[in-house]
């Protein structure tokens, strides 16, 4: 009895864990969307999407990392994000599908990078998984940039050659922030999943 009373608790625990973790992504990411360094908004989602799946195992990364990408979906559609907003004028399935796929795999990956050290060194799991996330995020969105939105890019380009362009247009500050703030904020993470842990044992 009192085991399945103990499944029950874990099963509440882990589903307000991620209800608060849902809301935590989805209020930074809006308030992200006002905070432009270049033609993108900056993403600072990463961090409870890091802290969602070393709390509660890589299928709560992939799932924090996909409410990620629908809230920058909303924001394309909207008109909230402009950058995204061109994208998605210009090909709506294929914004989506970047949205989407960039979010989700970047949760993903940091789930499964925190795993697979987490029992050698708590504090290295959580920095690689803060290094990997915006990685894996960038990197997807601009392999997608090439791949569907090429036109686009020329032109937002101009006389500019083009991958100085995405290196120090696009990506540039916005990337160094995002990486700067998961690195800076690793060892908070790493003492709050702690803490938790230790609560719970």
């Amino acid at each position: 009895m009192k085991k399945n009373s103990r499944i029950v608790n874990d099963k509440t625990e882990r589903l307000v864990g991620l209800g608060i973790m849902t809301a935590v992504v989805i209020v930074l990411q809006v308030i992200a969307t006002f905070i432009h360094f270049g033609p993108f908004s900056i993403t600072l989602t990463m961090v409870p999407i890091i802290v969602g799946t070393a709390m509660y195992g890589i299928g709560a990364g992939a799932y924090l990392g996909a409410v990620f990408g629908a809230i920058v979906v909303i924001m394309c559609l909207t008109g909230g994000d402009g950058g995204g907003a061109m994208l998605w004028n210009a090909n709506p399935i294929a914004c989506l599908l970047l949205c989407m796929l960039k979010g989700t795999l970047a949760g993903l990956e940091a789930g499964i990078h925190y795993r697979a050290l987490e029992r050698t060194n708590k504090v290295l799991a959580c920095v690689t998984a803060a290094l990997t996330a915006p990685v894996v995020n960038t990197g997807i969105f601009l392999l997608g940039m090439v791949l569907f939105f090429k036109d686009t890019l020329l032109i937002w380009a101009g006389d500019t050659n083009v991958l100085y362009y995405i290196i120090f247009g696009i990506v540039g500050v916005n990337f160094l922030i995002e990486l700067g703030l998961n690195m800076v904020l690793s060892p908070a993470v790493v003492r709050i999943i702690q803490i938790v842990k230790n609560r719970d044992n």
